[in-house]
């Protein structure tokens, strides 16, 4: 039974490693023809499916081409005023001959068929087409860039992570150190049952509700940065404060009696006994808010604007990674999909550089 358990726990782990390793081959090879049409200026490139026109180089013609196609062109100039020479000549024995035949005739197929003077023939063509537009050496190619998510994607993150930490805190302590257990106990039912709301009643409430709140305080638009920021915040509160809680409790009791022994206030011992001993399993709900932030799509699509310029101000509406990948992905093909994997691509290397750095920096003295 120990080595079927142990089996399986392998097994388990190594599902996970092969599923990691799946995605990020997937998504590359997908987003292979966007990188290599974009490279990395698609970091950096601020539009998305803009039609732009570029210069290309034109054939050309060899210098003996050049001289046959002159001779030939003197050829044919000459051709002409010989058969206009002989038409003159015609004209004039058929004007000698009988006087009766110059007729209004003549002057109609004069209009009709125009003078050798309007003809359009001229040193610059042999077509009569020099006014069309030369279109010869341009063509047009659409560009795709993910600068405006890119950055709407961190600011949103880093916005809601801002304002869900310090609340997070403080009711992971209310709850474990302060309330009685009659009020503890019904108020970590409801935060814990926060956590199971869809996202899409989130952005619901906000659009119609939170959202036209926030700007008639702080003026701009009922959709922008800071209220899917806040929203964000709001949506990774109860994850963060149930696990911060549960670790806080995880501090011995003897730890706490020994301090308040000694003298020590109770912010004494939160501060300086609690929190270092819960230091671990805190940094933890941080970082598994910070990567449930980074990749919430629904709720944010409803309140960021999904536009395709950056926000000057954080009461100005953007976009995001999840947001564009889900506003477009219906009707995307050909380039334009594998531009939507590239961005899946960044957005994947950019959570796990954060969580990585995360778990380095504030764990590796632990």
């Amino acid at each position: 039974m120990e080595k079927l358990f142990k089996l399986f726990a392998q097994l388990s782990a190594s599902f996970v490693f092969v599923i990691l390793v799946a995605t990020v081959i997937v998504l590359y090879i997908t987003a292979k023809p966007a990188i290599e049409e974009f490279g990395a200026h698609f970091i950096i490139e601020p539009r998305w499916g803009v039609e732009v026109t570029q210069n290309k180089p034109t054939d050309r013609t060899p210098a003996g081409a050049t001289a046959n196609s002159g001779t030939t062109k003197s050829a044919v100039s000459d051709h002409t005023s010989t058969t206009d020479n002989s038409t003159a000549d015609t004209n004039s024995s058929d004007n000698t001959i009988d006087d009766s035949m110059d007729t209004p005739m003549d002057d109609s197929m004069d209009n009709e068929f125009g003078s050798d003077e309007n003809i359009p023939m001229d040193d610059d063509t042999d077509t009569g087409q020099a006014n069309l537009p030369d279109t010869a050496g341009k063509n047009t190619k659409i560009l795709y860039g993910g600068a405006i998510p890119i950055i709407g994607t961190l600011f949103s993150t880093l916005i809601a992570m801002l304002f869900a930490i310090p609340v997070s805190m403080g009711i992971a302590v209310f709850l474990s150190e302060i309330a009685n257990q009659h009020v503890a106990r019904p108020i970590g039912v409801a935060i814990e049952l926060l956590a199971a709301i869809p996202s899409i009643i989130y952005g619901m409430w906000a659009l119609f509700y939170f959202g036209p709140f926030l700007a008639s305080i702080f003026g701009g638009h009922s959709v922008s940065l800071l209220i899917a920021g806040l929203v964000l915040g709001i949506m990774v509160i109860p994850f963060m404060a149930a696990l911060s809680r549960d670790a806080i409790n995880t501090t011995p009791d003897v730890l706490k009696e020994s301090a308040y022994a000694m003298g020590a206030t109770k912010f004494e011992v939160i501060k300086d006994i609690i929190f270092p001993y819960a230091r671990a399993g805190i940094i933890g709900s941080i970082i598994v808010s910070l990567g449930r932030a980074m990749g919430e799509t629904m709720a944010v699509a409803f309140v960021i604007g999904g536009v395709f310029k950056f926000a000057h101000k954080l009461t100005d509406p953007t976009t995001s990674i999840p947001v564009v990948l889900a506003n477009n992905f219906a009707e995307s093909s050909g380039i334009s999909m594998n531009a939507l994997f590239y961005l899946s691509l960044i957005l994947f290397v950019v959570s796990f550089i954060t969580i990585f750095s995360a778990k380095y920096f504030f764990l590796r003295r632990h």
